[in-house]
């Protein structure tokens, strides 16, 4: 059986392989075929642009994981179908369940590679690629500036105009609020740095406001220096240009958990990351989606034609499946639901339908069995 299982396995792993290959080389062509169009501008070179294209291959390959690995999968059991290997193995006893969990172990195995690659090595090869290619081009002053932002901080509403490169804002406002949402002080600065942990203004006026016998107190100071601690971080500022998707993991965590802290809105993020969280298990549904179609009668429609509709089945599925997060977001529901009762739903009809067609595979090995002992 182990041969059984290490032939199934290599031969899944190998067209896999060829499906990532010829993916990855599909959009560095294009995308290559759009660098070609900064070539020559400053100092950005040939051999620059093929060093963006490279470097952005893991996150490419990340972003379209489960495509990738569907494809791999499907067609590498349509090729023992269709080469009548699958049946071969049916009729020695091996059940397609069993041949299904065999797919699934390596879409798992492939899909853990993957994330690994894309949470810890593709962001920092996305952006060294993109920092060189915007010095190359001379961009880095622009590229790493950005409009202002407000935030939220506890009790405190910081507005900064300029953000210059995540570390150094020009013209700032903290809004420092009370219990009763009154206004207490007000803190204005023409710059600050950001250190991760606290924003060491200059030139700052501190505008006071109190009361006493029903009357308010205004008062105003001077200082060459104010630090004013925050609790946000250097990744929070550094995420705000950024879309949900680009960010990492650990990052969405933060961004969830620091949102949430000051009441505010976290669903895009929330989606984002149940959506990775729940991405194998909406792999294995397709998977099991699309097996229906490989193991199905070929009496009525060819072989071909099934392991297309399989294919398309299952990536129309993922499709939905990202659809769902926009719906939470517009209907306010659960981000967690949204992404993960279509899978487990289209999971569980798929494995039922599965152990169905399933049966007749022991008395096909029973009718094999009876027929050598003649």
């Amino acid at each position: 059986m182990k041969i059984r299982e290490r032939y199934i396995a290599k031969t899944l792993i190998t067209y896999t392989l060829v499906v990532l290959l010829v993916w990855l080389s599909i959009y560095s062509f294009f995308n290559f075929l759009a660098e070609l169009n900064s070539v020559g501008k400053e100092s950005y070179t040939i051999l620059q642009a093929l060093k963006f294209i490279v470097l952005q291959m893991p996150e490419i390959a990340y972003e379209q994981a489960s495509p990738i690995i569907l494809l791999g999968c499907i067609l590498g059991m349509g090729h023992l179908a269709s080469t009548s290997q699958l049946l071969i193995f049916r009729i020695s006893g091996v059940s397609i369940l069993k041949i299904t969990w065999l797919t699934v172990k390596n879409a798992l195995f492939f899909i853990f590679i993957i994330i690994v690659i894309g949470e810890f090595l593709a962001p920092t090869l996305t952006s060294y690629s993109k920092n060189s290619r915007s010095m190359a081009l001379g961009l880095n002053n622009i590229s790493n500036s950005q409009e202002g932002f407000w935030i939220r901080d506890g009790d405190n509403f910081i507005n900064v105009k300029k953000n210059i490169d995540g570390k150094i804002f020009a013209g700032i406002t903290v809004i420092e609020v009370n219990s009763s949402n009154s206004i207490k002080r007000v803190i204005k600065s023409k710059g600050a740095e950001f250190d991760s942990n606290s924003l060491i203004m200059n030139e700052t006026e501190i505008f006071s406001i109190s009361k006493s016998n029903n009357f308010e107190n205004f008062s105003i100071k001077e200082r060459n220096l104010y630090n004013k601690i925050v609790s946000f971080d250097q990744d929070l500022i550094d995420s705000l240009e950024k879309d949900p998707e680009d960010l990492s993991t650990l990052t969405i965590i933060k961004q969830i958990q620091f949102l949430s802290d000051n009441k505010l809105r976290s669903g895009v993020f929330e989606v984002e990351l149940y959506k990775r969280l729940t991405k194998p298990l909406t792999l294995l549904a397709m998977i099991f989606l699309a097996m229906l179609f490989i193991f199905g009668s070929n009496r009525e429609v060819t072989l071909g034609r099934k392991i297309f509709f399989g294919v398309a089945l299952g990536l129309s599925f993922e499709l939905l499946s990202r659809i769902g997060g926009a719906v939470s977001l517009s209907f306010d529901l659960s981000p967690f639901l949204s992404s993960i009762l279509p899978a487990l739903i289209v999971m569980t009809i798929s494995l039922l339908s599965l152990i169905h067609i399933s049966e007749p595979t022991r008395l096909l090995s029973i009718s094999y069995a009876v027929f050598c002992l003649k």
